[in-house]
C-alpha cells in the first residue's frame, strides 16, 4: 500500500492505518530504534510508541515523506528513552559513541539565546551535506542521525569498516573546516 492510500486510513481514524504502517515501515524503524537503544525490547516499544504517535498526529499532521517522518518520530523516542535510561544509570547502543565523534566539529549548548546560532549551524550543516558525493552523505547521514553502526554502513556501502571510518572522519574534518570558515565554530 502506498504513502498516500495509508495516509487516507489515518484521516479515516481506520484502525487498518496502524497494520499497514507497521507492515511497510516496521523493520525501518525498529532498526533506528535499535541503533539508538541496543535493546530489542525497548526497540520495540519504541516503534509501538510511533504507531501511537502517528494514530494521535495524524490528522492534522499530513508529512509528505510519511517514512521520514517515521524515522524521525522513532529516532526522537528512542533519545528520549536512551536519555531516561541514562538518567537511571542504564544504556547503551551506538548513540554515545555517535556523539563523541561529532563533538569535536559541532559546538554544543543549551543556552536558549543560541537559536539563532543553532539554525545557522543547522542551514550550515544542510549546505555542507548538499555539496558531498551521494554515498558519503548517505553514510554520515545514517551514522551521525539514525546513529547506524559501522559494520552496517560497511555492509551497506560495500567498502570495509576501515575505509568507511577513514570517509567518516575525513568528513567530519570537512564539515569542522567548513564550519570554522563560516564563523561557526
Amino acid at each position: 500500500m502506498d504513502d498516500e492510500a495509508i495516509l487516507t486510513l489515518y484521516r479515516q481514524r481506520n484502525s487498518s492505518a496502524v497494520a499497514e504502517t507497521e507492515t511497510k515501515y516496521g523493520r525501518l524503524c525498529l532498526s533506528v530504534a535499535n541503533n539508538i537503544l541496543s535493546s530489542r525490547e525497548d526497540s520495540e516499544e519504541c516503534v509501538n510508541d510511533t504507531w501511537l504517535h502517528a494514530w494521535n498526529a495524524i490528522p492534522p499532521e499530513w508529512p509528505l515523506h510519511f517514512g521520514a517522518w517515521l524515522s524521525r518520530v522513532t529516532r526522537n523516542l528512542a533519545v528520549s528513552r536512551l536519555r531516561e535510561a541514562r538518567a537511571q544509570k542504564r544504556g547503551g547502543g551506538e548513540l554515545p559513541l555517535v556523539m563523541d565523534e561529532l563533538a569535536e566539529c559541532i559546538p554544543g549548548g543549551s543556552d536558549p539565546q543560541r537559536a539563532v546560532e543553532r539554525k545557522e549551524l543547522s542551514e550550515a550543516i544542510n549546505r555542507f551535506l548538499a555539496a558531498l558525493d551521494p554515498m558519503t552523505r548517505d553514510l554520515f547521514v545514517a551514522r551521525y542521525y539514525y546513529s547506524a553502526p559501522v559494520n552496517e554502513l560497511s555492509k551497506r556501502s560495500g567498502w570495509s569498516a576501515g575505509k568507511v571510518k577513514t570517509v567518516l572522519r575525513r568528513t567530519r574534518l570537512k564539515l569542522r573546516n567548513n564550519l570554522s570558515r563560516e564563523g561557526l565554530l
